[in-house]
């Protein structure tokens, strides 16, 4: 299959990155942020730190205690704990590594970052408590203040949004508000009976479709780079008790911390992937899959632009703790596209996020993941070109992978992966497929087809924009599941995740890419529950 490159596209939807000599300048800026104490690390001796997780052979809060006390042992400064999965990250200069595996206990340890840093991160009053958001006051009097500032906020960009187009975030193209009309990718979640392309103005639920009230008792969770709460099809979605930052590895809960920051690339995407998911029914912009859903915005996209392995065991933990029916990951972990478990690094990522993503299904969780924009076939072998993605200089080498290399969180077992379709339900050309690989297709969209083949929804500063890639389709997954959990409300992960496959499997389309074609469509394209 070939891939579509939607870099030059208004309408993309990959995770861009800062290249070449721009790198290059973004670490000499670092170096003098750093100090200044713009990022969340601290000055320090000199010396070159990285970062490990480091997993104990115990899953359990005492295999956290113990995989700490060898990390300090060894050199290491503990920064945070997982105790869920027995595990903790640690920041340390020279052998820490190999140390660290020769030790009694310690299942496995592996470095994070290829670039180091120059200290670790600083301490955080109130962060690394997983527990943070169960006892916080009413939130009545937060929405309130939130509907005060979203009212100013809509006045001050109704106009910004009546304009044809305002490049954002490093070239992103918004559009006029849709006004809720012709969703056509809301449209091919119908069922057997809806036709791809249509483009009726709403879903047309089937019989029994749940209640918004239904729907509101329901916790989904965004892991991205962060969600606009102060959007106007957001601000009642989004739950503050439920959101949290975890762009440094430690679930920092304090008011606003998992908003998007806009001096990070790409930091608008996870406010469409909310938008899509649960953005209110009003009559404005855009309508979610699940409009009345509540979303926990779990910010991943660190200050230096990637989504580290320690990251994503926080989110998704985060996410677990605090009750989701549904984790979206419309992403791939950083600095590694592909990890391969043949090396000792790369084994560790792979265990560590391979527990929490249990732990979240065991919890009773849908874990779900985009498949990726890459036209590559995830049960071959393949090149990666682009890793390590966190260098600051120099060309990224080119890697040959065989099939064992996977895509984290994507490729763990029990995750519900999601490859893309475009508007007429063929498959789309950038999306990775793979027979035995991935789940289910949903829509994605053409990325040079503009608003009318791409999705729209909603992009920060109350605006609203077109993307299309498998981030898309994974965060039609994860509104189906909210709804599916809406109706079955005693529905754990497995029955939800084999609910989803079974409708879809209903409702794929007649045709050479139907269900046949199981390496583009997994058990076939989703639909909504009945």
């Amino acid at each position: 299959m070939a891939q579509v490159n939607p870099s030059g596209s208004p309408a993309r939807a990959a995770r861009r990155r800062v290249r070449g000599p721009a790198r290059a300048l973004l670490a000499m800026l670092l170096t003098a942020l750093v100090v200044g104490g713009a990022v969340p690390y601290v000055s320090g001796s000199g010396r070159p730190y990285l970062s490990y997780l480091v997993l104990a052979g115990q899953e359990d809060a005492a295999g956290a205690a113990l995989a700490g006390a060898e990390s300090r042992a060894a050199g290491g400064q503990v920064v945070q704990e997982y105790p869920q999965i027995g595990a903790v990250l640690a920041y340390a200069t020279g052998g820490f590594a190999g140390t660290l595996r020769a030790r009694p206990g310690i299942a496995a340890v592996g470095t994070t970052r290829t670039e180091p840093v120059v200290a670790p991160p600083r301490l955080l009053d109130g962060a690394g408590d997983f527990a943070a958001g169960t006892d916080r006051a009413d939130r009545s009097s937060t929405d309130q203040a939130r509907r005060d500032s979203d009212h100013a906020r809509r006045s001050s960009t109704d106009s910004a949004r009546r304009d044809s187009a305002d490049r954002q975030d490093g070239g992103t193209v918004t559009v006029p508000d849709p006004g809720e009309g012709d969703p056509w990718n809301l449209a091919m979640l119908g069922g057997a009976g809806a036709r791809a392309g249509d483009a009726s103005t709403g879903i047309r639920g089937p019989a029994g479709a749940p209640t918004a009230d239904a729907l509101h008792k329901v916790l989904v969770a965004v892991l991205d780079s962060g969600v606009d709460d102060t959007h106007p099809d957001l601000r009642a979605a989004v739950d503050p008790k439920a959101s949290v930052s975890c762009a440094d590895g430690r679930p920092d809960a304090r008011s606003g911390s998992w908003r998007p920051d806009p001096g990070v690339s790409e930091s608008g995407h996870g406010t469409h992937v909310a938008g899509i998911v649960g953005a209110t029914r009003d009559g404005h912009g855009v309508t979610g899959v699940a409009p009345g859903v509540r979303i926990a915005a779990v910010r991943l996209l660190g200050p230096l632009g990637q989504y580290y392995a320690e990251n994503i065991v926080c989110g998704i933990l985060w996410a677990a703790d605090h009750g989701a029916k549904a984790i979206n990951n419309s992403y791939f972990a950083d600095p590694w596209k592909y990890n391969c478990p043949e090396d000792q690094d790369q084994a560790a990522l792979i265990a560590a996020v391979g527990r929490a993503s249990a732990y979240a299904q065991r919890k009773g969780a849908v874990v779900v993941a985009s498949a990726g924009n890459d036209g590559q076939d995830l049960g071959a072998a393949r090149t990666d070109e682009r890793s390590p993605n966190d260098r600051v200089s120099g060309p990224a080498r080119s890697r040959y992978l065989g099939t064992e290399c996977i895509r984290l969180p994507g490729e763990l077992p029990g995750v519900v992966t999601v490859t893309a379709v475009n508007r007429d339900g063929r498959p789309s050309g950038y999306s990775n497929y793979g027979r035995g690989r991935v789940s289910l297709a949903a829509p994605g969209g053409d990325p040079d087809s503009g608003p009318q083949g791409a999705v729209v929804s909603d992009w920060p500063g109350g605006q609203y924009a077109a993307l299309a890639g498998t981030s898309m389709a994974a965060a039609h997954v994860t509104g189906v599941v909210a709804v599916a959990a809406a109706l079955h409300p005693d529905y754990g992960s497995a029955p939800l995740a084999a609910l989803l496959a079974g409708t879809a499997a209903a409702a794929c389309p007649p045709g050479p890419y139907a269900c046949g074609a199981r390496q583009y469509f997994g058990a076939g394209l989703l639909a909504l529950p009945r």
